[in-house]
């Protein structure tokens, strides 16, 4: 049985989770407290396994009492946001904070039963997480790639041409840092990037904005028909699968709507597919941290079909489901820690080269 303990100041939504997940056999939501000073000790004597928390609460934001909890009583925290861009720049501070996931807060006459299997699913992974890693990412062990003449491109001339080579990356619970980990230890001139992360809308766009600001790479949410470029990085925008495409040299985007896969939209498996079809030994396809089994097949077969194939390690990882589940398909060159990924990645690159 998975014990929950929920933090939200609405009375209504604390009322509806409660009601919604104990209709699960495996949850029980054994507490609920209106803000942060009431939950403290509920949380302390009530000692559940994963704890929901609303980040815009009176008293104390649920940034400030999430960052407590980590340093002294840490747990899984699952974000329940609203759809807002200052809701989900909020989340991913809550997650770069030691949050495992985010979720949109119902609105309109909150539907919280429309939430409640989506968050049942994040609740079991949450439960498994494993909390020491989120506290992995070494970004001084890559500063080396970013020398000072390496700027971010940023409609330089690298941007005017098509990379022949396509990095594809999936993740999902805990992959927020993951990506960042990653991307930070990547070139300014590395080959064009498509990355899904499981993620709701405006979240996805905020996240875009966030590792720009961040890695030496253009980062931007995808629009459909985005040219993927040297040096710039395509982010999956929530509630649409996105699809690597090819017309003569060039790759590009198409981003569109269709049925969930794997119970997620975007879908890891829906890109690496269309990857492993459009561009086949020329890419590298890599599987970070996340729940489920999401991109294992695509990454099958991308690796059937000539592109080179990175694994984040179960040491590094949150939750070790979708590498886990590609690494027992086979599809797996190269198995690493998180702090290495980077660094097999461009090992990935040289293979291409040498193996045209």
């Amino acid at each position: 049985m998975i014990r929950v303990f929920v933090v939200d100041d609405s009375a209504i939504v604390r009322k509806k989770l409660t009601e919604e997940l104990n209709k699960y056999p495996d949850i029980q939501v054994v507490g609920s407290a209106i803000d942060p000073y009431v939950a403290r000790d509920k949380i302390v004597r009530l000692n559940p396994d994963v704890i929901t928390l609303d980040v815009e609460m009176p008293r104390m934001d649920g940034i400030t009492f999430l960052k407590k909890i980590m340093r002294f009583f840490p747990k899984p925290v699952i974000i329940i946001s609203s759809l807002t861009k200052e809701g989900s720049e909020l989340a991913l501070e809550a997650l770069e904070s030691g949050a495992v996931d985010v979720l949109c807060k119902p609105g309109g006459s909150y539907s919280v039963g429309d939430l409640s299997m989506q968050l049942a699913r994040v609740i079991r992974a949450a439960a498994k997480a494993n909390m020491r890693n989120k506290h992995v990412y070494d970004f001084k062990s890559q500063e080396r790639a970013h020398t000072p003449e390496i700027q971010k491109p940023l409609g330089g001339n690298q941007l005017k041409h098509t990379t022949d080579k396509i990095i594809a990356i999936g993740a999902s619970t805990g992959g927020t840092e993951a990506i960042k980990q990653v991307l930070y230890g990547l070139p300014a001139d590395s080959p064009g990037i498509v990355i899904v992360q499981h993620m709701p809308p405006k979240f996805t766009t905020s996240f875009a904005e966030r590792l720009n600001s961040l890695v030496p790479l253009e980062v931007k949410e995808a629009e459909d028909g985005d040219r993927v470029l040297m040096g710039r990085v395509l982010i999956a925008p929530g509630n649409f699968h996105m699809l690597l495409k090819k017309s003569g040299a060039d790759y590009f985007v198409q981003v569109k709507e269709g049925p969930m896969v794997h119970h997620h939209r975007p879908s890891v498996d829906v890109l690496f597919h269309s990857v492993a079809q459009v561009a086949a030994n020329n890419a590298i396809g890599v599987m970070l941290t996340g729940m489920g089994a999401d991109g294992a097949i695509g990454l099958k077969e991308m690796h059937d079909n000539g592109s080179f194939t990175v694994a984040q390690n179960e040491e590094s990882c949150v939750v070790y489901g979708m590498p886990r589940e590609a690494v027992k398909l086979g599809a797996i060159d190269r198995v690493e820690h998180i702090n290495s990924v980077a660094s097999a990645i461009l090992d990935g690159l040289a293979h291409l080269r040498n193996h045209p």
